[in-house]
């Protein structure tokens, strides 16, 4: 090889005009240490638009207590919340004065008053110590921090402790001597009223439009012999992206037989003591031992009169999803109870037993076919244990009894009282012949037992007192007195 054939061979190899020559490897750059200057949020504030005034210190440094709220912590990122309305109270407070204490209530209602609030409480107990550094209270919105009268409540209270409060809905501190501050306040008030019940409408027709027309679960613990299973996903496409599946509910194999047993035994004429003492008797764990998770605010660990008598009376064992069986509004979707017209989940009891278990407990009839009426019951107190007599029904008759604590749902101790029992009937006589027959006036031993009851039982109820039994005698007492 001669020296021009070696002077080729070493030349560098020259690429055509239509070939990309290969990229250098990418070089990472690792993070700034900590410590070290934020270089980027200083070329990000050194760009802010010129035209941007700073606000002017008046030199008042005033010290600022920030007070925030957010409605819930399962919907609303109480972090973002915070941030926002902290925002805004540093942009209205700049200038005057630093926020030297932060108190933000996650997961309260604007409708509790400030002295039920956690963070408002404690805002309120330290700013009006005579320790306190604060000279005044900022919130970042007016919806945030009050409802109703809560504005004018909170204002007289820092008036009284010379404190200043600032909304940035007046630019700055409140002065209610101002009538434009006045008029505003009052409209602020009635917007945020009508936020709360026009939000609370909507919630409520969604959910009764959930409840009747696709027999939607709509969340709470499930009753006693169901279990949450999961029913697809969610229906709202944006909550189905973020993985939200709705559910409903199915048998417990564990406890589900349990509930059905209860109804056969209702309906076989069985009281609902006699099933609660069945089941302790027999070990059958309680909902608060079965789903202590969900039941955490339950300590009892024995079955009781009233959870029998709830599981009775629960129609969702019908198969049928209910909401709002407890109705207490008298308009608007919340003034019925919501009911679909096709079961929603597997029932436990079809809905003919289920009627005709309610009857049972509804019509107590005595041995003559008569309904059982007790005309003094809750009026008779007991005289060893001050507990309420307990209406029973004995040989045919109207009687009342204190068995001191003892349910029918546990085995009696020898170590209670002894049992306090009267007649009825017994002690309208005593009553009649203690007061020479004044409490029975217009009444004759002709009528009826059952009208000259009546009209005892009106007439003690009237004068405001009730019977105090000890066993051995009674006396009449005055139901405020001590």
């Amino acid at each position: 090889m001669n020296r021009s054939e070696r002077a080729v061979m070493t030349q560098r190899p020259r690429h055509p005009s239509n070939v990309i020559p290969p990229h250098p490897p990418p070089r990472y750059v690792t993070a700034p240490p900590a410590g070290t200057a934020d270089l980027l949020a200083q070329w990000m504030k050194s760009k802010k638009p010129t035209t941007t005034t700073a606000r002017p210190d008046h030199g008042s440094g005033l010290r600022f207590a920030f007070y925030g709220r957010t409605s819930t912590t399962r919907h609303q990122d109480s972090v973002s919340s915070q941030g926002w309305q902290r925002d805004m109270a540093d942009e209205l407070i700049a200038g005057h004065g630093q926020v030297v204490a932060t108190y933000f209530d996650a997961g309260t209602s604007r409708r509790v008053p400030w002295r039920q609030r956690p963070q408002a409480a404690q805002l309120m107990t330290e700013t009006s110590s005579p320790e306190s550094a604060i000279d005044a209270i900022v919130v970042g919105e007016y919806e945030r921090a009050f409802t109703g009268t809560q504005f004018s409540t909170l204002y007289a209270w820092c008036t009284r402790h010379g404190i200043q409060l600032w909304l940035p809905e007046t630019g700055g501190p409140v002065d209610l001597g101002n009538s434009d501050h006045r008029a505003l306040m009052s409209l602020l008030a009635t917007q945020s009223q009508r936020e709360v019940l026009r939000a609370r409408h909507r919630v409520l027709a969604a959910m009764h439009n959930q409840a009747t027309q696709q027999g939607r679960y709509l969340g709470g613990r499930p009753p006693y012999g169901y279990r949450l299973v999961d029913a697809g996903p969610h229906p709202n496409p944006a909550d189905a992206r973020w993985g939200r599946r709705l559910q409903r509910l199915a048998p417990d194999p564990q406890t589900a037989p349990h509930v059905s047993w209860m109804f056969r035994q209702r309906l076989a004429g069985h009281s609902v003591a006699s099933i609660a003492r069945h089941l302790n008797e027999r070990g059958v764990p309680c909902p608060s031992i079965a789903d202590p998770d969900r039941n955490r605010h339950r300590t009892r660990d024995a079955w009781t009169l009233r959870t029998v008598a709830v599981i009775l009376a629960n129609p969702r064992y019908t198969g049928r999803q209910t909401w709002n069986r407890r109705a207490t509004d008298t308009r608007g979707p919340a003034a019925t109870p919501a009911l679909p017209a096709k079961a929603a989940h597997p029932a436990l009891v079809t809905e003919q037993d289920f009627i005709a278990a309610q009857q049972i407990r509804a019509a107590r009839p005595a041995s003559d076919g008569r309904a059982r009426r007790f005309a003094l019951a809750g009026l008779i107190h007991c005289g060893v244990c001050d507990r309420r007599l307990d209406s029973h029904w004995n040989h045919g008759r109207p009687t009342y009894r204190c068995r001191h604590g003892h349910t029918s749902t546990q085995r009696a101790s020898q170590e209670r009282p002894k049992t306090l029992y009267i007649r009825e009937d017994h002690l309208i006589d005593q009553i009649n012949i203690r007061l020479g027959g004044q409490i029975s006036d217009g009444c004759t031993r002709l009528e009826p037992d059952r009208t000259r009851h009546r009209h005892v039982a009106a007439t003690l109820r009237d004068s405001g007192k009730i019977i105090v039994y000890n066993g051995t005698g009674w006396r009449l007492k005055e139901i405020d007195s001590s």
